[in-house]
C-alpha cells in the first residue's frame, strides 16, 4: 500500500508570517514590528487582525503571491511522490480572498513550486478527522494543536514543523510522540525513511519470491504530465 501523507501550506511550504506583515503593514498604513501567524499569537489586536483579514479578503488572488520556504525541496517532493507511488494531500483551512477559489490558488502556487497536479483539501474543521477519513500515515503541520488533534483522532503520525527554535513547544510535541522538524528538506529524509519502515512495504512471506525478480517496467506519465499532448477524440 502506498505512503499517504498529509501536508500543511502556510508555515510548512509557504511563508504566510511574511505575506501576513506585508499586509498588515500596507492595510494599517504603519510600521509594524512583528506580526507573526494571526492564529498563535497577539503581536496584534484582535481589531487589527480582522482588518487585514478584510484586506487579504479584497485582494484578488492573494495566495498565489506566497513566497516558497524551500521551492527546490517542493520540487523534489513532487520527484519523491512520483518515484515512491505516494498519495499526498495537501490540507490548508486558508480563508477566501477575492478572485478564484483558495484550492484552485493553492493549487496554482504548488504547480509553479514544480509539484504538478496537486491534491488540494480546504479542511475548516479538526485535522484529526480528516486525518482519520483520509487514513493517512503521517501528517506534517505547523501547528502543536493540530499535531495533537491527529495523533488523538486518528492512527496518523505527526510531524511538527517548527522553523523557529522554541525549545518548549518542542519538548511538548515530543513528549507526547510528535515528530519535530525544521526544515522541509530534513522532513523528506523522514518521510523517506517511513515509508521504507511501513510494515506493508515489506511483503508478505507468500509473495517473497517477488523480492528476487526485477520489477516490471511500468508506462508512466512523464515527470511535468502537462507536456503531453491531448488525446484525439473518439468519433
Amino acid at each position: 500500500m502506498s505512503l499517504r501523507v498529509g501536508i500543511d501550506i502556510d508555515g510548512v511550504l509557504a511563508d504566510f508570517r511574511s505575506a501576513f506583515h506585508e499586509a498588515a503593514r500596507q492595510c494599517l498604513r504603519r510600521d509594524v514590528e512583528e506580526v507573526v501567524d494571526p492564529k498563535s499569537a497577539a503581536a496584534l489586536g484582535d481589531r487589527d487582525v480582522r482588518k487585514v483579514w478584510d484586506f487579504v479578503a479584497r485582494v484578488t488572488n492573494w495566495w498565489m503571491e506566497l513566497q516558497p520556504y524551500e521551492p527546490d525541496q517542493i520540487a523534489r517532493l513532487y520527484e519523491l511522490t512520483r518515484a515512491g507511488g505516494w498519495e499526498v494531500f495537501f490540507l490548508t483551512n486558508r480563508p477566501r480572498s477575492a478572485g478564484d477559489s483558495v484550492q484552485f490558488q493553492t493549487q496554482w502556487w504548488l504547480e509553479r513550486q514544480g509539484f504538478y497536479l496537486p491534491s488540494v483539501l480546504t479542511v475548516p474543521g479538526s485535522r484529526g478527522d480528516v486525518s482519520n477519513g483520509l487514513r493517512l500515515d503521517v501528517v506534517i503541520d505547523d501547528l502543536v494543536m493540530n499535531c495533537v488533534e491527529i495523533v488523538g483522532g486518528s492512527p496518523a503520525k505527526a510531524i511538527l514543523m517548527l522553523r523557529d527554535d522554541q525549545p518548549s513547544v518542542r519538548k511538548h510535541a515530543l513528549d507526547r510522540g510528535i515528530g519535530v522538524v525544521s526544515t522541509l528538506a530534513e522532513t523528506l529524509e523522514v518521510l523517506v525513511q517511513f515509508d521504507q519502515a511501513l510494515p506493508e512495504r515489506r511483503g508478505r512471506m507468500l509473495r517473497l519470491a517477488e523480492w528476487f525478480k526485477p520489477a516490471p517496467k511500468a508506462d508512466v506519465l512523464p515527470q511535468n504530465p502537462r507536456t503531453l499532448r491531448p488525446l484525439p477524440r473518439r468519433r
